[in-house]
Parts: structure tokens; C-alpha cells; sequence
């Protein structure tokens, strides 16, 4: 009996199954080069799709496991609506009926702090706290999928909202950050937005909290995060710094700024390709706003507390050298 892993060939799917490598994980995902890196690490790599519902075949691949940790899915700000729900959550619902037909005892799903985001500043988010609409179809589609795991009870589900994670490996936060950051002057407003920022350790820590913790513990949401708002001026100036980017700021006014970005998606919107513009108007406004959670109910549920300091965080990101503006 073991751990399956979703998403491992992934960031946040690849450091949880490197932390359950002693556990009997199997890690699965969609990208054949990866998997054999993760092969080489010792661990039980098996391709799989889940766009589809999953064949028996697949389900032999893979084996018996008591545990899910389900990290795959489509995370971007912008997209093809058909896409996040394929990615999202057909794939959650076929993965959570193979989860109930094989006596899954623990399903934990990896979902995200943007089903909170609006356009004004927000302190202290607990996990009932959702908007009446959601920012974009990677936001509605996560909170969809949500509910179809919370929906089957017999597979112990727990949903875990990390908020901004970057680590060792991140190919999405920081170097998103440092690819604007190279190429144009980044936006900055009178009043800017603070976040907060998880350490990518902070998050598999909660994640193995959370398939450790008793069957009495089930249907729960759970924010995790760094536990600290850390301003968005301070978090590109430290990326850059460490990574040897120039940064340079442009002061702009936020009102004409999203009218404008408004505009630029409706554009993209209606071309056949819809191609991502330069900026979106969730990107604008994470920058502007305040966004901070608070962690205390999974403090309370499953006795976990973020360890890594965003200094500390930084230092471990960049020790290797290899997150750099031109290796992303």
C-alpha cells in the first residue's frame, strides 16, 4: 500500500513525491523526460493521463495506494476555458471515482489561494471566504474541483490552498516575476499589494501533515501559507537582486492601467489563438492589492505552522545558482 502523486513531474508534485520517496510513492504525470528524472531518484514513475477517466490498465500501472495527493491541474492566469475544465476538473472527477473504487482512505487535494481573490484589498481570508465571482476560469474551475472531492467523503478529503509558492524548482512565481522584470519596467502604483509568499518546504510540510493526521479529520479546507504578508515591491526587488536582474519600477496609475489591460484581453479574447497578453488584469491586481490569509485553522487541524522565513526561503531558492532571468 502506498502514496500516489499526481503532478509529479510538476513543481510542487515533484518535492512531495521526493518527500514520500521512503513511503511507497508511485508518481505520475504526463511528461515522459520527467519522469524518468524522477526514475533515477528511486522513484516508481508510471505515465498517466488524467483527462480521461482512468482505465483499468492505468489502475494495475499504479497499484494499491491508501493515500492521493492530487498536485496536477492547470495553473495560469490565462486560457481556454474548455482546457481548465478538462484539466481541472474532469480530471479531478475521474481521479477521485478511481480514488472511491479502490478503498482510498485519504484523498488530499492541492488547490489554490486565488479562489479568494477580488479586486480590493483582503486581511486575514479564512477558508469560508469566497467571492460571489471568481477572478478567472483557473480560479472557478479549482473551486469546481473542490467540491467534487469534498463531495465523496468515504475517500477522506482534505483541500489545501497554498498561497504563492516558490522554491528550489519554481518555474511559475519568482521566474514569471523576473521574465517581466527583464524585459520592460515593472508596474508600480501608489498604494501596492502585499502577499502572502510559501516556501515550497512550508507546503510539502503540510501536505505530509495532512496525510498523517487521523480519519476523524475529513472534509476540511485548509489555507496554507507563509503566514506573513510580504509586500509585492519587496518580493520582485529580492528576486531580481538575487538573480542579477535590473530591475527598474514605472509608476503608473492603477484605474487607467487595468481600463487599458481590460481592453488588451478583450482583444486576445476574440482572436483564434486567444494569446496571453502582456499583462492580465489579475497580474495588475496582485499588485495593487491586499491579499493575506489567515492559517490558524490548519494550525488547529493538523498541528502544522509555516518554518521558512521569506529570507530564509530566498537563500535556499537561489543556492544552486540555477533560477536565473535566462534559465526559466
Amino acid at each position: 500500500m502506498g502514496v500516489l502523486v499526481t503532478g509529479a513531474t510538476g513543481f510542487l508534485g515533484s518535492h512531495v513525491a521526493m518527500a514520500l520517496r521512503d513511503e511507497g510513492v508511485v508518481a505520475t504525470g504526463r511528461n515522459p523526460e520527467a519522469l524518468d528524472r524522477l526514475r533515477l531518484k528511486g522513484i516508481r514513475a508510471v505515465p498517466l493521463d488524467l483527462r480521461a477517466p482512468i482505465a483499468w490498465a492505468d489502475r494495475d500501472r499504479i497499484g494499491p495506494c491508501h493515500t492521493i495527493v492530487h498536485c496536477a491541474g492547470l495553473s495560469s492566469p490565462w486560457g481556454c476555458r474548455a482546457a481548465f475544465e478538462q484539466a481541472n476538473v474532469d480530471a479531478t472527477r475521474h481521479l477521485v471515482a478511481m480514488a472511491a473504487d479502490m478503498g482510498v482512505c485519504r484523498f488530499v487535494f492541492i488547490s489554490t489561494a486565488s479562489v479568494y481573490f477580488r479586486f480590493a484589498d483582503q486581511e486575514g481570508l479564512q477558508e469560508h471566504q469566497l467571492p460571489a465571482d471568481f477572478v478567472n476560469d483557473y480560479a472557478s474551475t479549482k473551486r469546481q474541483a473542490e467540491l467534487a472531492v469534498l463531495a465523496r467523503p468515504e475517500i477522506g478529503p482534505l483541500v489545501i490552498r497554498p498561497r504563492g509558492i516558490y522554491g528550489a524548482g519554481d518555474t511559475a512565481l519568482l521566474p514569471r516575476l523576473m521574465r517581466v522584470a527583464g524585459r520592460r519596467p515593472v508596474p508600480r502604483f501608489a498604494q501596492a499589494g502585499a502577499t502572502d509568499i510559501t516556501h515550497v518546504d512550508d507546503v510539502v510540510a503540510a501536505v505530509l501533515a495532512a496525510i498523517r493526521t487521523g480519519p476523524d479529520i475529513s472534509g476540511e479546507v485548509l489555507n496554507v501559507s507563509g503566514g506573513v504578508g510580504v509586500p509585492l515591491p519587496q518580493v520582485i526587488a529580492a528576486a531580481c537582486a538575487a538573480s542579477g536582474v535590473d530591475l527598474r519600477w514605472r509608476r503608473v496609475p492603477f484605474g487607467p492601467a487595468l481600463r487599458a489591460v481590460r481592453v488588451m484581453e478583450a482583444v486576445a479574447s476574440r482572436l483564434p489563438t486567444r494569446p496571453e497578453p502582456p499583462v492580465t488584469a489579475y497580474a495588475l491586481g496582485i499588485l495593487r492589492y491586499r491579499q493575506t490569509m489567515d492559517i490558524a485553522k490548519a494550525a488547529r487541524v493538523l498541528g502544522w505552522t509555516p518554518q521558512v522565513s521569506f529570507e530564509e526561503g530566498l537563500r535556499r531558492t537561489f543556492a544552486d545558482g540555477k533560477l536565473r532571468a535566462g534559465v526559466l
